[in-house]
């Protein structure tokens, strides 16, 4: 890929993001959400491998839906109470559509499915980007409306996450489909804490991303993508 345009993918990535989490206004917030899309697809299709153009177009599709689900709870709930502030969403179907619309964005159970296809058709540092920096915008906007959010859908999906996610990495051998789960466990959690202490998963977050980095960046640096070759990895570079 074309350095320049790299540069301008990834400038978009932070520029979506950072619209997203300083926003008010649920329109501001869309158009983040939907400059962070675009901006990824081109880096997961780089390798122009039909693995790779199938995990963007996955990614494409569902994160499309989210939007759309995003921009109707929004419209919906501005209809019924005049408000598009991002903290003031208090209509129940408003907030019943948005939990499901977020939790399409994040990837949790039931709409995980998208998640570890696409994660094993991007490149390790791609996949590191969908791991982390794609979740803040989604987790941001949880965060700001936790008082709101069905709490009752919320915890069945996060108890659901922890526990397919945990039981669904035991079952594979490509690296990439193990991180997904494991990302998808992590966000069970973090979905359950949110509904008692908000800030708290935000630290959960942050952390998470960190370690995330930690193995996608050790793992991009022995080119290891199956469990076979992380077990011989240790004879070529022993560190």
């Amino acid at each position: 890929m074309n350095p320049q345009a790299k540069l301008i993918f990834i400038i978009s990535l932070m520029l979506g993001t950072a619209i997203t989490i300083s926003s008010n206004h649920w329109i501001l917030a869309w158009t983040g959400l939907e400059i962070n899309t675009l901006a990824i697809l081109p880096l997961i299709s780089k390798s122009h491998h039909p693995r790779a153009i199938e995990a963007a177009t996955k990614y494409f599709l569902t994160q499309a839906a989210a939007s759309a689900l995003v921009l109707f709870s929004s419209m919906s709930n501005a209809w019924q109470t005049g408000q598009w502030d991002i903290t003031q969403l208090t209509h129940p179907m408003s907030c019943t559509i948005f939990t499901a619309a977020i939790a399409m964005k994040l990837g949790l159970v039931p709409f995980h499915f998208w998640f570890p296809e696409v994660l094993q058709g991007s490149p390790l540092t791609t996949g590191l980007a969908l791991a982390t920096v794609m979740k803040l915008p989604p987790i941001t906007l949880m965060f700001m409306t936790s008082g709101s959010l069905d709490t009752t859908l919320l915890t069945t999906m996060a108890i659901m996450s922890t526990a397919l996610g945990g039981w669904m990495g035991l079952n594979q051998t490509q690296i990439r489909k193990i991180l997904a789960f494991s990302s998808i466990s992590h966000l069970g959690w973090m979905t359950i804490i949110l509904i008692y202490n908000p800030k708290l998963t935000m630290l959960n977050f942050y952390l998470y991303t960190m370690m995330t980095a930690a193995a996608f960046l050790a793992l991009n640096s022995m080119k290891a993508l199956k469990l076979s070759t992380l077990m011989t990895s240790w004879t070529k570079s022993p560190a």
